[in-house]
């Protein structure tokens, strides 16, 4: 028992290293906060451009419920989203309507899902327009 101790404390930081870390650790969540808070307000914007209340992107749920509509598809896909990897082939083909409804292509629905923070903003911000498929 004493041996398994002894290995444990042979392994103490020092000062600098604990001080090293706390500022890394710092720095990358100030860059996630900055990341979510810049995905939220882009998708306030994409929300209030199809015509949605820009509030529902602060709504955990709702924003799916909100976000499935403006994309053209059933309420009832929210399910969907529950059920593991059918949840992101079905998010895939939701971000692909929603920027078919922004007059994109199925590539930029893919940069939608998979690189969000940079996307989002693009499509909040840029010149696309809200025009819902039939």
């Amino acid at each position: 028992m004493s041996y398994a101790l002894a290995i444990l404390l042979q392994e103490q930081p020092t000062p600098e290293q604990t001080a090293a870390a706390s500022g890394v650790a710092t720095v990358i969540m100030v860059v996630y906060f900055a990341l979510i808070l810049i995905v939220v307000a882009s998708m306030w914007k994409v929300f209030t451009k199809a015509g949605e209340p820009g509030w529902a992107a602060i709504i955990p749920i709702y924003n799916l419920f909100v976000l499935l509509k403006i994309a053209g598809k059933p309420a009832w896909w929210f399910l969907l989203l529950l059920i593991p990897v059918v949840n992101f082939v079905i998010l895939a083909i939701v971000c692909i309507a929603l920027a078919k409804n922004f007059g994109k292509g199925a590539g930029f629905g893919l940069g939608l899902l998979f690189l969000s923070p940079i996307f989002y903003p693009m499509l909040a911000w840029g010149d696309a327009r809200y025009q819902p498929q039939p």
